[in-house]
């Protein structure tokens, strides 16, 4: 993109000095409200908010109706201090976000020349004519500032109101949204003020159900104000967020940092879920795995029957992983030991430091994980029952295995 943004916006004149508390986040695509696509923006949206300590109004899918779209805008800018939407600013008719904003705010959109020449730029590279219809993703109004898009053709706009709320739109695609959003977007509302000052970190948990976690955890610390202990079901985990804001702005008074908080309420939940902590923030079990290895400078290889894949899908990402092969279910019964000489064979035949066996089979209501490690100077072996069979049975016997793995791999002397 030709025209490149200051490094912050500064509020503008007239402008009103506002912290941005709370937001509305809208989600417009007709796509979406047939079902025919998934909103994940808005989860991902609101998590990184809430993580600053914005409170979330409303998250709200609409179809490319210009009358639903600008009531939808008004609304949100009445009650929230952000507003987020993502779709709508392809360069088709239906694409109407840029057009409810520019009427929402009684401004009239026209093309960029920096914006269009860099579009243009763009097609000109591919060998494409410019098509026509594609100039409006070059409007501006005059309270928008663009945001660049280098994984796309769609800027999103920055626009300020007077009263100090801020409006962002950003493209629907959820690989051009991300960077426009944590590189561009995120860093400027921080800036301007954003949320409550409240920190929070989150530790993810596995082999525990959210039901175990609660107990463990105990009444009073779940139902606490400053800090907020939170258990949040995942696929792949179930994590414990907490949260605080300076006893100084809290009614609690004190004067404890909200760092300070979270740190020793984070010590009082590892001390009570124990090995069942694998990861903080939003590790996935790949970047788990990869500083597992890496911090031995090992290599692994995996091989897993009865589970179509479920464990490599968990590990494919791993720095260090260069081997695995997923066999069909239906395997022998083999002995602990058997499994054993396996996974070594396993890592040899591959050439790696690292070899596992799973096998997954489905016994009574449940599914039963068989897992073998092999590491350079020992091996040893595991057996877990996992809750249900079919796919989800199969994906927890994958995390069994995952966490096995990471916890024979990060308690092993280098």
């Amino acid at each position: 993109m030709s025209r490149q943004p200051a490094p912050g916006i500064p509020t503008p004149a007239g402008c009103g000095r506002r912290r941005l508390r709370t937001a509305e986040i809208l989600a417009v695509g007709s796509e979406l409200t047939t079902g025919e696509t998934r909103d994940t923006n808005g989860g991902e949206l609101a998590a990184s908010l809430a993580g600053a300590g914005v409170t979330i109004r409303r998250i709200v899918a609409l179809p490319d109706d210009m009358t639903l779209v600008s009531d939808a805008l008004v609304h949100a800018l009445a009650e929230a201090d952000l507003v987020v939407t993502t779709g709508g600013l392809g360069p088709t008719p239906d694409d109407l976000t840029r057009e409810a904003i520019a009427a929402v705010v009684g401004e009239r959109p026209e093309a960029d020349p920096g914006l269009e020449s860099w579009l243009r730029e763009i097609f000109e590279r591919r060998g494409i004519p410019f098509p026509v219809v594609n100039r409006k993703q070059a409007w501006l109004i005059p309270s928008a500032t663009a945001i660049p898009n280098a994984g796309g053709t769609a800027p999103g706009w920055w626009v300020d109101r007077p009263d100090g709320r801020v409006l962002v739109a950003l493209p629907g695609p959820p690989h051009e949204m991300r960077p426009l959003w944590h590189q561009w977007v995120l860093p400027r509302l921080a800036e301007r003020g954003l949320g409550d000052g409240r920190v929070a970190r989150t530790l993810r948990t596995t082999g525990i159900g959210e039901s175990h976690v609660a107990e463990l955890l105990g009444e009073a610390l779940l139902r606490g104000t400053n800090p907020v202990v939170a258990t949040y079901a995942r696929a792949e985990a179930v994590d414990v967020r907490v949260s605080a804001v300076d006893e100084g702005t809290s009614t609690a008074g004190g004067g404890l940092t909200a760092d300070a908080i979270v740190d020793a309420t984070l010590t009082e939940v590892r001390a009570a879920l124990g090995r069942h902590v694998w990861a903080e923030g939003a590790t996935t079990w790949s970047q788990a795995m990869s500083a597992a290895l890496t911090a031995h400078h090992w290599t692994l290889a995996i091989e897993e029957t009865g589970t179509r894949g479920a464990l490599v899908g968990l590990l494919a990402e791993a720095d260090g992983l260069r081997a695995a092969r997923v066999l069909d279910a239906g395997a022998e019964a083999h002995s602990a030991g058997d499994l054993e000489a396996r996974a070594s064979d396993v890592a040899a035949a591959a050439g790696t430091d690292v070899g596992l066996v799973l096998i997954a089979a489905p016994e009574g209501a449940d599914t039963v994980a068989r897992i073998a490690i092999a590491l350079p100077a020992r091996t040893s072996f595991v057996e877990r029952r996992v809750f249900l069979q079919g796919s989800a049975g199969r994906l927890r016997a994958g995390l069994a295995a995952a966490a096995a793995l990471l916890e024979a791999v990060a308690v092993t002397a280098g």
